[in-house]
Order: structure tokens, then C-alpha cells, then sequence
């Protein structure tokens, strides 16, 4: 039987009262999407520091890994016992690995307590967009767009900046310090703020057995990507094998949550089409995006000659312009009711804007790789609202949780998939062109992994003409891997095409549960 609201629960929300509830999970919102971008640019220093370079992709795969397979699982629970205890649950959780992460006294103890945070920061954000819907009805969503926007704008921007000022003056290990804080501030809100929300009494069966397994595939094919032309060869048997693993464990889950009597990912979800539609384009988008957004700074640096800190400053019309499409979509979707027209359009602009990006040159100006990234931007900023909102409208309201979970669980794959498909990509490419200059072996054995890290000292030691060959393989690697980025984006728009528009529920799903109730 499905739980009911308690008696505390008011049929509906005030602008006030939704603004409390925001504040609560607005920062834990924050938290999650900091710790992602301020990480990136301390993260030579750290590997220098913990002598791991070699290993220093695995202090992001690890966090991505355990965050991806961990999210439909916090989906779930959370429809069982409520948004406010897993948020909680999440925020106590990170704040605990990001202690162990700033005590780290090695690479490999880094790497398993990112796995940990990871684990943590897979619910922060499923546990946000799982809440709001809750309390805002879809219609109205756009109203608050600018909020999220914010925050988003905030991570992005300050994220970057904090983690290479701390590695710069004080010490790296204050990316994790400044955690603290800002998750205590988050639990304490959150607190209050949630306390307006029904908590659930429901004691049901748990579906350990499929998370396992579920957890289990992820990670074998996300090492897939991670590994593959990296670490092994793409045909080699560790990468066949892996692959072969993760395929028949999605084979098994699938069977269990056939069977299972509370899934942890309902296989129902998949008949609904606009799910399976927004998860696609959604997976597929985050393929594209994250991957354009990791190398681009890579590409700013060792083909445009700007320094780590420029080419994070360069990126702000990237951001800037995801907030911008982000908060025009999402009002003119609360004043229409309409929104498939959103991710189609995005995408277009995207993939344009992926095509033009192959283009650029160490030559090209400043301020039309600007004009690039920010058509990006916005096209991406008029994908992002719709993907969770045209779920949260078209599922039942039992499945709120675990549907906005699952669409998120798609779109962390994406990303993580993306980075690690596109850097292959980029990868390979390098490898070539380097191995055809002369006096290549100046950068050492394994030039292209050493300069996909970051260490890019020893181009300074080459003579200008060798400088310049090695610019022009650089530019054809680069553009190579954004064509294969604008590839998987027109895929996406194919996948959007098919996202089938309904009219927008006007009430919010905790009061449309008061009703069916009573």
C-alpha cells in the first residue's frame, strides 16, 4: 500500500514556504556540484604532491562510479522513507568521506575515499530534483529556474577558481576542508526546512540483491571506458572480458527486478515512452556536454598556449550561457505549458556549435571561441530543465523518487561514459600525431597520457619548429574528438524527436498525493 502524507502535511505551498524548502536543498545541491568542479584544477598538484599521475584520472572515475550506481538506489529508498532522511543520510555520508579525503596520505587512499564520497554525493543531487518535485508543480517549475541557475552558475564558476587558489597558496587538501561547512550549514537547513515534508512510515522489502548487481554492471562497464586505450588495449581480453561482465550483470538485473517485489529500478519505467525518450537524449546530451566542457580548458592550454587559470576565466560564457538557456527555458516552459521544442532546438544549436569547435585553430580569436562556447551553452541550457520535468509529469507518482533518480543515474552515466569515450578518442588521436613529429621522444615515453594530465613542461623544451608540429597534431586530435561529441549530440536530438508532450500537471505531487488520498 502506498504511504500517505502525514497529518502535517499542508495540501499545498506558499512562494514563501517552497523558498525554505529550496534553501534546504539548494546547498546541498551546492555541495555536490562544487566538489566536482573544484577538484579538477587541484588535481596535478595533488597527484605531484601523493605521487600518483599515473593515477590521477582515478580520483575523478572513482567519485563517478560510486555516485552513478549509487543514485537510483537513493531514489528508491527515498519513496519509501522519504526526501528528507536519504538527504540527510547523503550529506552525513559525504561530509564523513571528505574528512578521510583531506587526511589522505596517498593516492590510493584518496582514490577509495572519493569511491566513498562518491557514495554520498550520488543522493545530493538525485535527493534535490526528487524534493522539488514534491512541492512545485511542473507548470510552475520555471518560476524557480533562476535559483537552480544560480547555483549552478555559482559551482561552475567559483569551483575552479577556490580549487586552484587553494592548491596555489594554501594546500590542496582544503578542496576537501571546505566541505565542512557548507555541508553542516546544509544538514541544519535541511533540517528545518524539510521538516514541512511528510516523513513515510512504509517498512518494505528492500531490493539488495539488484542494487548489488546494478551497482556491479555499472562499474564494470563505466572501467570499460575508463581503461579501455588507456590503460589496456581496446581489444585486449581485461577490456573484452569487462565488457562481457557488465553486459550479462545488466542481463541478471534485469531478470531480478522482474521478479522483485520493491525494485530498485522498476522495469515499468521503461514502457512509459517519455521516459525512455528523456533518458536517451539525456544520456547522450551528458555524453557530449561533459566531454566537450573536460577537454576544452585541455584544448585552451596546449593548442592556444593559455594558462591553467585563463583557460578556467574562458570559460565563463560556456556557463554563463548553460544558466542563461537554462532559466529562459524554464519560464517560457511555465508560461506555455509546452517544452519538447526545448531539447530539440538545444541540441541543434549544440551540435552546431560542436561542429563550428572542430574548426578552431591556434590562430582563431579569442572572442569567436567565445561566441562558440556560449552557443553551446545555450543550447545546452535549453536541454537540462526538460529531461526531469517531462518525467516528473508522466510517471506515477509512486515512482517520483526512483523516475527522477533513474533519469539522473542516465545522466551521470553519460557524463562519465562521455569523458571517458571522448578522451579515448583524443587519446588515440594524440598518439598518432605525436609519434609522427620529430624529436617527439623530448616528451618523454608516454607523451600523449602525460599531456591529457596536465604536463604540459616539457613543450618548452622543444625547438620552435617541432613547437609547431606538434601545435598541428594537437588541432586535429582536438577536432577529431569534437566531431565525435557533435556526432553523439545529433543523436540525441534523433533521441529528443521522439519525447512525446503531455500538458503539465498544475498542482505538485505531494499535494496531487493529498488528493488521491482522501
Amino acid at each position: 500500500m502506498e504511504a500517505r502524507p502525514s497529518e502535517a502535511t499542508p495540501v499545498s505551498f506558499s512562494h514563501r514556504e517552497i523558498l525554505v524548502i529550496l534553501s534546504g536543498i539548494m546547498l546541498g545541491m551546492l555541495l555536490a556540484g562544487l566538489d566536482q568542479t573544484i577538484v579538477a584544477t587541484a588535481l596535478p598538484t595533488i597527484a605531484r604532491e601523493l605521487n600518483g599521475i599515473e593515477h590521477m584520472s582515478w580520483v575523478v572515475s572513482a567519485y563517478l562510479l560510486a555516485s552513478t550506481a549509487a543514485t537510483p538506489i537513493y531514489g528508491k529508498l527515498s519513496d519509501l522513507y522519504g526526501r528528507k532522511v536519504m538527504l540527510q543520510a547523503a550529506l552525513a555520508f559525504f561530509l564523513a568521506a571528505s574528512v578521510l579525503c583531506a587526511l589522505a596520505a596517498t593516492m590510493t587512499q584518496l582514490i577509495v575515499f572519493r569511491a566513498l564520497q562518491g557514495l554520498g554525493g550520488g543522493g545530493l543531487i538525485a535527493m534535490a530534483h526528487a524534493t522539488i518535485a514534491d512541492v512545485i508543480a511542473p507548470r510552475d517549475r520555471g518560476r524557480y529556474q533562476g535559483y537552480f541557475s544560480a547555483v549552478f552558475a555559482a559551482t561552475s564558476v567559483g569551483g575552479p577558481v577556490l580549487g586552484g587558489f587553494f592548491a596555489q597558496h594554501l594546500t590542496w587538501r582544503w578542496v576537501f576542508w571546505i566541505n565542512l561547512p557548507i555541508g553542516l550549514a546544509a544538514i541544519l537547513i535541511s533540517n528545518k526546512a524539510l521538516g514541512k515534508l511528510a516523513t513515510r512510515r512504509t517498512q518494505r522489502e528492500i531490493d539488495y540483491g539488484g542494487a548489488a548487481l546494478l551497482v556491479a554492471a555499472v562499474t564494470a562497464l563505466l572501467l570499460v571506458t575508463t581503461w579501455g586505450g588507456v590503460e589496456f588495449p581496446w581489444l585486449s581480453a581485461p577490456i573484452i572480458g569487462m565488457s562481457l561482465a557488465g553486459l550479462v550483470l545488466l542481463v541478471v538485473f534485469g531478470f531480478r527486478e522482474r521478479l522483485a517485489r520493491e525494485p530498485i529500478l522498476p522495469l515499468r519505467l521503461f514502457r512509459n515512452a517519455i521516459f525512455a525518450s528523456s533518458s536517451l537524449f539525456s544520456f547522450l546530451t551528458s555524453m557530449a556536454m561533459f566531454g566537450a566542457i573536460v577537454y576544452l580548458p585541455l584544448f585552451m592550454q596546449l593548442v592556444g598556449g593559455d594558462s591553467a587559470s585563463q583557460s578556467g576565466l574562458l570559460l565563463i560564457p560556456l556557463t554563463g550561457a548553460i544558466v542563461v538557456g537554462a532559466y529562459a527555458s524554464g519560464r517560457i516552459v511555465s508560461l506555455t505549458g509546452r517544452y519538447k521544442i526545448f531539447p530539440c532546438l538545444g541540441l541543434v544549436m549544440a551540435s552546431v556549435a560542436l561542429a563550428l569547435l572542430s574548426l578552431m585553430t591556434a590562430q582563431t580569436p579569442r572572442l569567436e571561441l567565445c561566441a562558440y562556447m556560449a552557443l553551446f551553452g545555450i543550447g545546452i541550457g535549453l536541454v537540462m530543465p526538460v529531461a526531469i520535468l517531462s518525467v516528473q509529469n508522466a510517471i506515477e507518482l509512486r515512482d517520483l523518487g526512483t523516475g527522477t533518480a533513474a533519469v539522473n543515474f542516465f545522466r551521470s552515466m553519460g557524463g562519465a561514459f562521455g569523458v571517458s569515450l571522448l578522451g579515448s578518442v583524443l587519446l588515440s588521436e594524440l598518439a598518432v600525431r605525436i609519434a609522427a613529429v620529430p624529436g617527439h621522444e623530448a616528451l618523454g615515453p608516454h607523451p600523449a597520457l602525460d599531456l591529457l594530465h596536465g604536463e604540459t613542461g616539457a613543450i618548452g623544451t622543444l625547438s620552435a619548429a617541432t613547437r609547431a608540429l606538434l601545435v598541428a597534431g594537437l588541432e586535429r586530435s582536438f577536432a577529431v574528438m569534437f566531431l565525435a561529441a557533435c556526432a553523439l549530440s545529433v543523436l540525441a536530438f534523433l533521441a529528443a524527436l521522439f519525447l512525446k508532450e503531455l500538458p503539465l500537471r498544475t498542482t505538485s505531487a505531494l499535494v496531487a498525493a493529498s488528493r488521491k488520498a482522501e
